[in-house]
């Protein structure tokens, strides 16, 4: 594992968003810092693997994550993406059980690592990190029964179409502009929204050509995020 030497964040002073943590007070913040550790993660690089024990929570402080299964075939298959302030790894420390799927860096990325054994020292002393942890989740099988209901009763560009979206609400747009601040290939768009990569492409052919989306390589940008939202049968 590569490290990249940096002035390590107080968890006191983070500014990123994460409603599990929000429970501590200021002198467990200040206590979850002395024990954690920061590591650099460089794009490509895996942070934890398929099929191994879990020893350590994860915590996003800078940059994006995907975590990906392996189907039956050998195909890599992406069950989560996740970027700053988000968890990784928590369902296999509070289990016990061997991680289900693989994290790996899709971009540079500086994230946190607490061991399972003061995760658990915090939720002992802590009630109400407790029931935030029971409510993330909750909020996990909700977005796992909603993906499933999607691709079983949504056509491939309501699919897609909720896949661009999600994605400019979780990693949002670049600067002054409407271009997802993500850059996935077809095939991983596709394992978001359960397509194959020939879909995905003629599907962003057609929104392209409807100036719904406008394509450079990798960059989406999204023209008519109303129209999309139409599409996608989301609720304003």
């Amino acid at each position: 594992m590569n490290k990249h030497v940096l002035n390590q964040p107080s968890c006191a002073n983070c500014d990123r968003e994460n409603d599990l943590f929000c429970a501590l007070n200021k002198s467990e913040k200040e206590h979850l810092s002395d024990t954690k550790r920061m590591n650099f993660y460089k794009k490509g690089q895996v942070i934890f693997y398929d099929n191994h024990f879990p020893y350590c929570l994860y915590c996003i402080h800078d940059g994006k994550v995907k975590v990906t299964k392996m189907g039956d075939q050998g195909k890599e298959q992406i069950v989560r993406l996740a970027g700053p302030g988000d968890l990784l790894g928590y369902r296999a420390v509070l289990s016990g059980e061997k991680y289900r799927g693989s994290a790996i860096a899709i971009e540079d990325s500086y994230i946190c690592a607490l061991s399972k054994d003061k995760f658990f020292e915090l939720l002992e002393n802590n009630p109400k990190l407790s029931i935030n942890t029971i409510q993330l989740l909750t909020k996990d099988l909700r977005q796992s029964e909603q993906k499933l209901a999607s691709v079983v009763q949504k056509t491939v560009k309501e699919r897609l179409a909720e896949t661009l979206l999600m994605l400019k609400e979780r990693f949002g747009v670049s600067s002054g502009g409407t271009i997802l601040d993500v850059h996935l290939t077809r095939r991983e768009i596709g394992d978001i929204a359960g397509m194959t990569t020939e879909t995905v492409i003629r599907t962003l052919s057609d929104f392209n050509k409807e100036k719904i989306v406008r394509l450079n390589g990798k960059k989406i940008e999204l023209l008519d995020i109303p129209r999309l939202a139409l599409m996608a049968n989301l609720e304003d």
